[in-house]
């Protein structure tokens, strides 16, 4: 019998919880991934620092810390996708992970299936992000980041530096949720961090230029009470 191919993609475990460790082990090994395992954020640290994981499955409730402390410490020296998974099933806790620099987060209980699709969008989001393509393909959306141009079914789309700035903050985490918040720290500056209501209406006009159903927008996807998810390529 061999083991995991040394070339596989790492995925480190952060779960206090054995059932819950060999659950997520099995799954991920049976898929081809190479499993890490921490029980502590002491442990994760180590495990973190010395084998450099190509993800992180991160619980949150563990029993030396609140792995939003971890999480954000993290985020100090490295952007290795992380994904939570907690039993918090809240809005304001989702919020506090993503803002804290969660790639995004599961609540359990989940389905394998459910798990391996997240984890396959965290790593082609690290991918993407060690080399920028300076274009960017949705359907017949192009967004040409070199020469700033949007196009639409080969039309150009004529976007406000607002909306090109959302649109391409948007792209650059495709597939992942972004914050109220994270929008408008990128977008407007930190000391806009309370105005959500800039984001709306910047938002609504950017799907009116974009969406074929503005009403019903399948490219720019509201995620209720949290932020907005643009449709992965």
């Amino acid at each position: 019998m061999t083991g995991p191919d040394p070339k596989a993609p790492a995925v480190a475990i952060v779960e206090d919880e054995l059932p819950m460790r060999r659950f997520l082990r099995a799954s991920l090994e049976a898929h081809g991934y190479r499993v890490l395992e921490a029980a502590t954020l002491a442990e994760a640290s180590i495990v973190v620092t010395s084998h450099s994981p190509s993800v992180v499955i991160l619980d949150l409730g563990l029993p030396d810390g609140d792995g939003i402390v971890f999480l954000t410490r993290l985020r100090e020296w490295t952007r290795v996708p992380v994904i939570v998974v907690s039993a918090r099933g809240r809005e304001d806790d989702k919020v506090r992970a993503l803002d804290a620099g969660a790639d995004d987060y599961l609540t359990k209980p989940f389905g394998v299936q459910e798990l391996l699709a997240r984890v396959r969008v965290a790593l082609r989001h690290a991918d993407r992000a060690l080399v920028e393509a300076p274009v960017f393909t949705l359907g017949d959306l192009v967004i040409d980041f070199g020469r700033r141009v949007v196009t639409l079914a080969g039309h150009e789309v004529h976007l406000t530096p607002i909306e090109y700035r959302l649109l391409t903050f948007l792209a650059k985490h495709a597939g992942r949720v972004v914050t109220h918040q994270q929008i408008l720290r990128e977008v407007w500056g930190p000391s806009y961090a309370t105005h959500a209501h800039y984001v709306r209406v910047h938002m609504a006009e950017l799907r009116k230029k974009i969406e074929a159903d503005p009403a019903r927008p399948t490219l720019i996807l509201t995620e209720t009470g949290i932020g907005y998810r643009l449709r992965e390529p």
